[in-house]
């Protein structure tokens, strides 16, 4: 009796009929979409604003802290291609819905952990989550989008994130000093029930699908171990207690397992990624722009709450990044080719950073300079993910969704422990340094990518 019930639970639901036959209903699909952006940002930078308060309660240091971040980026790195794949094969809006059920209750159960060790188990939890989320969101919307409508449609869900960006540094102050760090995470539970309604009613079932089911588990591992080791060695390296021997074995593992990586998606019959893609340039420069551009984006998020100061006035501070990204990714360039807008928000970041490195670091410099470097970003996101996403046929949109977030992911990761790793060598200047360096390359790469 119970088989009937147990199968629908693997269907897609049908959107109502009326949904489905309103002539812009692309439009709801990609405003359920954008909870799912909203809420995600939301959470990777409302989470950088508790790093004080924790290592406080936990009596741990901000190397021990930071993986409350890093177990969530890790884990959602290591999983976005593999659910992509499986979304491909058994229904994107099926793995949608579901991981928004997992992210959300996951979130609840974050604010009640009593230790380091079990918020950053429940961390993990989390990005699987996140992980069913993302890897469907940018194919949710490429697929649920007639062809012109395409870029707008991106340019409206990397609003979304900015907008979750933006809330997050300033809602964040206000909860860890008026309501304590638990309540960064609760706040996830009221959005996602209400994205969880939304998706139910107002995406599509998915139209097109791979011809496969099977996952490369071996490649999965590979990918895991590798960019585990190699952000265990960067938090070695940044001030985590740990030998020597152990951070150069750490790095040795991260190449190794790298190599072997790359060699099972040659070798396996059915490769996580396939390499095929990559071959492509506007698929392989855009998927390195997009880890470049997260980089510079997600390192501020990590820098200037430790600069000193109170929490509000940091996330006040912060918040004129993300508002400049939702900005320029709803109406910045719309008219302009998708390459041209790349080359011109690479070129901005690039030189706003000049001055982060050079003059006193003050509040009213801080907050104008972050708020053209979100221009910037604004300007590059959208355009790169719909070059790169253009390039993909459409029944592979949840690998090379996947492939994009993955992207993200990296950069996201990298850009947290890179800006530890230079506030504990050097100082916050270091940082800057760093981040105008990422920000020149991601200027050279888009412009080589409009060659």
């Amino acid at each position: 009796m119970l088989t009937a019930p147990l199968r629908r639970l693997g269907v897609e639901p049908a959107r109502p009929r009326f949904v489905a036959r309103w002539p812009h209903a692309h439009w709801l699909a990609v405003a359920s979409v954008c909870l799912g952006a909203f809420m995600g940002q939301l959470d990777a930078s409302i989470v950088t604003l508790t790093f004080p308060a924790l290592s406080r309660q936990f009596g741990e240091s901000l190397a021990g802290v930071q993986w409350v971040s890093l177990s969530y980026l890790l884990t959602l790195v290591a999983l976005l291609v593999p659910v992509g794949r499986l979304a491909d094969a058994v229904g994107r809006k099926l793995v949608y819905l579901y991981g928004f059920a997992v992210f959300t209750a996951a979130s609840a159960a974050c604010g009640f952990a009593d230790s380091l060790p079990l918020l950053v188990g429940l961390r993990v939890v989390q990005a699987v989550g996140a992980a069913m989320l993302q890897a469907n969101s940018v194919a949710l919307v490429t697929t649920s989008s007639p062809r012109g409508s395409m870029r707008a449609a991106l340019g409206v869900q990397a609003a979304a994130q900015a907008i979750g960006l933006a809330l997050g540094p300033t809602l964040g102050g206000v909860l860890v000093a008026g309501a304590g760090w638990q309540w960064v995470f609760w706040v996830n539970v009221p959005i996602g029930l209400i994205a969880i309604a939304a998706g139910r009613y107002l995406l599509p079932r998915t139209r097109q699908r791979a011809g496969t089911r099977q996952i490369d588990w071996i490649g999965v591992a590979l990918l895991g171990t590798s960019s585990t080791a190699l952000l265990l060695a960067l938090s070695g390296l940044s001030g985590l207690d740990a030998p020597v021997w152990l951070v150069v074995i750490l790095f040795m593992s991260a190449v190794g397992a790298g190599v072997g990586f790359v060699l099972r998606q040659r070798a396996a019959a059915e490769p996580m990624i396939d390499l095929n893609l990559l071959r492509d340039p506007a698929v392989a420069g855009g998927l390195v722009a997009a880890m470049l551009g997260y980089l510079v984006l997600f390192g501020p998020l990590v820098l200037i709450p430790v600069l000193g100061g109170s929490v509000v006035a940091a996330g006040l501070v912060l918040t004129s990044l993300p508002v400049g990204f939702a900005l320029a990714a709803t109406f910045g360039g719309n008219r302009w080719p998708d390459r041209r807008r790349a080359v011109v928000g690479g070129l901005t970041c690039a030189v706003v950073l000049i001055p982060l490195c050079l003059l006193p670091l003050t509040d009213p410099l801080l907050a104008i300079s972050l708020a053209v470097l979100g221009i910037g970003l604004g300007l590059f996101t959208p355009a790169n993910n719909a070059i790169v996403m253009a390039a993909i046929p459409a029944a592979r949109s949840g690998v090379g969704g996947g492939l994009v977030n993955m992207a993200r992911g990296l950069g996201t990761t990298l850009g947290v422990a890179s800006v530890t790793l230079a506030l504990h060598g050097v100082g916050p200047r270091a940082a800057f340094v760093v981040l105008m360096a990422v920000a020149v390359a991601l200027a050279v790469v888009s412009r080589r990518q409009s060659a």
